[in-house]
């Protein structure tokens, strides 16, 4: 599947969008972008200027906190990375983007976005839909790092997102979760067949 295929089949999943409403309005202003691995996409300090769909590939999300490097987005094909606040706030981001793995972006520009919003209400709500559920996902993400212990959270994401535990480094994982990198190898037996599920993991 071509990257504008791919990405039509996504919008969808929110609302009708007719083949003429996307080559009308969003193919014109569409690059397509390809980043070797372990390239920055997006540097803390500058605006966010691209909304990025990964077409193909996996990219992390992360702030600086001295040494460290606090991952908060983990994502591959599929879905949408970008730093959200700088995009829409016209601010400088917080954070760096990065690929894990050679990555390929459908990438729409901000000023190329609000155009479009101007010239089609149904383009309009598509993106307010769009906002929403990311949104939604982030609350809900959130509200597990409070509510669920590190040996919750790491089972939940591998039972929702299994072949990452096997593309993503460790290091990263770790800090995604918010678990430190020890506890993190401990939990890992948890994956494989006859792994203890008690509840004194943690």
């Amino acid at each position: 599947m071509d990257a504008l295929s791919a990405f039509f089949i996504y919008l969808n999943k929110f609302t009708l969008v007719s083949q003429k409403e996307y080559d009308t309005y969003l193919v014109p202003i569409i690059q397509v972008r390809k980043f070797h691995k372990k390239e920055i996409v997006s540097y803390a300090g500058d605006v966010e200027d691209d909304f990025n769909f990964i077409v193909k590939g996996l990219v992390r999300k992360y702030y600086k906190k001295g040494e460290d490097e606090i991952n908060t987005q983990i994502s591959a094909e599929g879905h949408l990375i970008l730093s959200q606040e700088s995009f829409h706030s016209r601010k400088p981001s917080e954070y760096f983007i990065e690929t894990i793995e050679a990555t390929t972006f459908i990438s729409i520009k901000y000023d190329d976005l609000e155009k479009m919003y101007r010239s089609s209400w149904s383009m309009e709500r598509l993106g307010r839909l769009i906002i929403t559920f990311s949104m939604i996902i982030k609350d809900n993400w959130q509200m597990q790092m409070v509510k669920m212990t590190p040996r919750e959270r790491f089972l939940h994401f591998v039972d929702k997102n299994p072949e990452l535990i096997q593309r993503v480094p460790q290091k990263f994982l770790a800090s995604y979760l918010n678990i430190k990198p020890e506890t993190f190898s401990r939990f890992k037996h948890l994956t494989k067949p006859g792994g203890s599920t008690k509840k004194n993991d943690s």
